[in-house]
């Protein structure tokens, strides 16, 4: 199975820049759609999760919302297996 991460962010998202240098660090790949640029994303987003909220990240089709590490590694981690 294809792991895949992606970070739906904004520009000034302080809590987005945390989530992207957190996946950085542990030299996870990851793909940001920066919804300010495009708001077609942003439209998809909300119809998928019901969030007005960023960062949102999605990983292989799991949902992580916010910064929370422990849960993000499990869900990375779920996929090794």
């Amino acid at each position: 199975m294809k792991k895949e991460v992606i970070i739906y962010t904004t520009t000034l998202c302080s809590v987005c820049a945390m989530v992207k240098t957190f996946f950085t660090n542990l030299n996870i790949p990851f793909q940001e759609v920066n919804i300010d640029f495009n708001p077609l994303a942003m439209v998809k987003l909300v119809s998928k999760t019901f969030r007005l909220t960023v960062p949102q990240t999605n990983i292989n089709g799991e949902w992580v919302f916010g910064f929370n590490p422990g849960l993000m590694l499990e869900k990375w981690n779920a996929l090794i297996k």
